[in-house]
């Protein structure tokens, strides 16, 4: 279980497990995020990332475990933007209004639909930006955009799949401050990434996964080598740097551990 304290949880998983076709991707999954929560998931590509969070939205149904929600549970879902096209004839009031689930279902927007466009863009420094097409904005801009969809409906928990994913240091480090500064306006919020250095380490709360939970807590007491080379199956050292866990992987060159790559700057 994640170190909720005593915030109430917004959804918690028992014993989950998820398949597709017959092929697990989660097994017995244990998870709280509790309305303080502001969480990084972390592993190597197909450990069950996604899926995850389609469990936590409720767009997968598990073959296996409860999944217990509040009552007051509202959901915004950030997608990678790698999924998005981007010909697609949309300007940036018109994707933001995409969210709109119930009500109105005329393509222009009333007056109270404009205000909370125009008041949503402005929370997220991209006033003004409401006419131009989203292929004409930057990558930090674009992750902006669909932040402000999925904050359109009021939520209490922002998920958000490989948030910094194809964006440069300076964007990344952008798009992390907003996340911040959301999470301390009394949002809670969980992403996936395959930063570690770049972002996981700068979390409060980690989550280590690879079609079970691993390990969890904070980036130190979840970053140990044990850990992560059983998430990642392959050595890790972990240094540190300024207070704080630096990630290194290695591989195997004639019976040496030779470092090769940090992950993340």
């Amino acid at each position: 279980m994640t170190r909720s304290g005593a915030a109430p949880a917004l959804v918690r998983l028992e014993r989950i497990t998820c398949a597709y076709a017959r092929a697990p991707v989660l097994v017995n999954i244990d998870l709280e995020i509790a309305s303080s929560q502001f969480s990084g998931i972390v592993g190597p590509s197909g450990s069950g990332k996604t899926t995850l969070l389609k469990l936590l939205l409720g767009s997968v149904t598990p073959i296996a475990g409860t999944i217990h929600r509040s009552p007051d549970l509202r959901i915004g879902y950030v997608p990678q933007v790698e999924t998005v096209s981007w010909s697609f004839p949309v300007t940036v009031a018109e994707c933001v209004l995409m969210a709109r689930t119930r009500g109105r279902v005329l393509p222009w927007r009333s007056r109270a639909e404009r205000a909370d466009v125009d008041d949503v863009l402005a929370r997220l420094g991209i006033a003004g930006l409401g006419d131009r097409h989203i292929r004409d904005l930057s990558g930090g801009q674009q992750q902006r955009v669909f932040i402000a969809r999925a904050l359109l409906g009021k939520p209490n928990l922002l998920l958000m799949d490989e948030p910094t994913s194809g964006v440069d240091i300076a964007t990344r480090h952008d798009i992390l401050h907003l996340l911040y500064d959301l999470h301390q306006r009394g949002l809670a919020i969980v992403l996936t990434t395959h930063d570690l250095n770049g972002i996981a380490t700068h979390l409060p709360h980690v989550v280590c996964l690879n079609t079970e939970v691993l390990g969890q807590g904070t980036p130190r007491e979840a970053f140990t080598a044990a850990i992560l080379e059983r998430t990642y199956g392959a050595p890790m050292e972990i240094l540190e740097h300024a207070g704080m866990p630096v990630v290194i992987d290695h591989y195997h060159q004639h019976g040496q551990v030779v470092p090769i790559r940090k992950t993340g700057t």
